[in-house]
């Protein structure tokens, strides 16, 4: 039962990449003889980690459909059919080769195709699909019906399949809880008696964060708060002139379970794994969805913290500097309802969500 072979399916973004990967690893660590391939698209972020992680994959000449009007976005929309026809031929014929015992989506454009493959198949594969958000994205709404079972990060009323949907949370870093306060406040230079503000925009940063707290950043200098503010590397030059001993300015941040152990209160968008990682550490968060989210599923992630009690939620068209100035300042100020938030949060947190999967995963090939 150990030697079976499952091809995880997902990428273009993190969001869909890096559960697929954590889901990967959870499987191998359990059932070393287990062969797992991965597949992804050759535009997506999986085609530089990938191979740097040294795992077996397929990269499918396919991208999402271009919303713009440009030039360049019509011609790319042009060569969808073919891009498409290509993609499909390379995953008929590893499926014909690596012959899997099931099939995992995680989302994004790169894992239709695998999924639509495992069901018209002659012998049954059975099919599960992570989703990550509140809000379920356009593959996940495709399969359902077919697939055999929908591990969820939170509960949803836009898929009817009860019988097969389980709430799992979203499989996120193993480390992410690991984190030493002391140790980090030490690092960056920061005082251990003062209230820490954690900004992040993701990985790339977010222009709207950056200029809203750029806005109101020297209202800090006669409070009692610390800033730890990572821009991205767009911006950081931008920003960084606003560095001082109690505003510690970074394009970005390799070690995240640190940044969050020493934060009293995070700022931050309300992607899922973003918030799967917020909730497992238990921290109190200002949330500003971003606007243009597919299905904007941002804001309704952001809603079920909101409605738990563990953020406040703020939306882009409301975002005005001195009312972000007047949330920050109060509750970085309000211990107890930092602490209420805090236990909010942590209600919410699935910090074994990996587990969880994999234990379905396992369960499911074992009665192939």
């Amino acid at each position: 039962m150990d030697k079976f072979r499952i091809i995880i399916a997902g990428g273009g973004t993190g969001g869909h990449l890096f559960p697929a990967i954590a889901i990967g690893e959870e499987i191998k660590d359990r059932f070393p003889k287990a062969e797992i391939h991965f597949i992804g698209s050759d535009f997506g972020l999986e085609a530089k980690v990938f191979p740097v992680k040294d795992l077996l994959h397929t990269l499918l000449p396919i991208r999402g459909l271009q919303r713009g009007l440009s030039v360049g976005s019509i011609l790319k929309n042009l060569i969808l059919p073919y891009r498409i026809l290509r993609s499909l031929l390379k995953v008929s014929t590893l499926f014909k080769e690596f012959d899997p015992t099931l099939v995992i989506g995680t989302g994004g454009y790169a894992s239709a195709l695998p999924l639509f493959m495992a069901t018209i198949q002659k012998k049954s594969i059975p099919i599960v699909l992570q989703e990550q958000n509140s809000f379920p994205g356009i593959t996940t709404r495709w399969f359902s019906k077919k697939a055999n079972l929908i591990c969820a990060a939170f509960k949803t009323d836009y898929l009817n399949v009860d019988n097969k949907l389980v709430i799992t949370g979203n499989p996120i870093r193993s480390n992410i809880i690991s984190g030493d306060r002391a140790m980090a406040l030490k690092f960056y230079g920061m005082d251990i008696e003062k209230n820490t503000l954690f900004v992040f925009g993701g990985s790339q940063g977010s222009t709207v964060l950056n200029k809203s707290l750029g806005n109101i950043i020297n209202q800090f200098d006669n409070q009692s708060i610390q800033v730890l503010w990572q821009t991205g590397d767009n911006d950081y030059n931008k920003y960084k002139k606003y560095k001082n001993n109690t505003i510690k300015i970074v394009p970005f941040i390799n070690d995240m379970a640190a940044a969050y152990a020493l934060s009293d209160l995070v700022i931050c968008r309300s992607g899922a794994l973003t918030l799967s990682e917020v909730t497992t550490c238990g921290k109190p968060s200002i949330l500003i969805p971003f606007a243009a989210a597919a299905g904007n599923h941002q804001m309704k992630n952001a809603e079920t913290l909101y409605q738990a009690g563990a953020s406040i939620l703020i939306e882009e068209k409301d975002l005005i500097s001195n009312k972000l100035f007047k949330n920050i300042n109060y509750l970085i100020n309000n211990k107890n309802t930092l602490e209420k938030m805090s236990i909010a949060a942590k209600n919410l947190g699935k910090p074994n969500a990996t587990k969880k999967i994999t234990d379905h995963v396992i369960h499911m090939v074992s009665n192939v």
